[in-house]
């Protein structure tokens, strides 16, 4: 190939055309993770339920549920837990001691009613059966 020939110039073109498109993508994707960060769950909220130290936040996806329970005031650490049951199936818990934030947790629950609950410190809520 000659340097100035059509042929010599179609990598470079190529390279002009696809790496605005990637960029592109990329910004309509947003950054990996940063839809999940704040609740830690994938999927549209569907429930969340306050109570006096935090609240339990319950996510739906298609196949898939997801809870969090979040402190109202993160800082120092604390037991607290969060429960989620799918309706003839087996609970799925994360307690321990945290800062900010337990779970998330996840069960499959397509066509599925499921109940939440949970806690920080002393105060704990539940949800009851949702999502039928």
């Amino acid at each position: 190939m000659r340097p100035g020939t059509a042929a010599a110039r179609r990598p470079v073109l190529v390279h002009l055309l696809v790496l605005p498109l990637i960029a592109g993508l990329a910004l309509l994707a947003g950054a990996p993770g940063a839809a999940q960060a704040a609740s830690g769950c994938s999927g549209r909220p569907a429930k969340t339920v306050g109570f006096a130290t935090g609240e339990l936040r319950v996510y739906k996806a298609r196949a898939y549920v997801c809870a969090v329970t979040v402190a109202k005031k993160p800082g120092k650490r604390r037991v607290m837990s969060v429960t989620l049951q799918p309706r003839g199936g087996r609970a799925v818990t994360d307690r321990g001691s945290y800062t900010t934030m337990a779970g998330p947790v996840t069960v499959n629950a397509l066509n599925r009613c499921v109940r939440a609950a949970g806690s920080i410190g002393k105060k704990s809520v539940s949800t009851g059966w949702i999502l039928c």
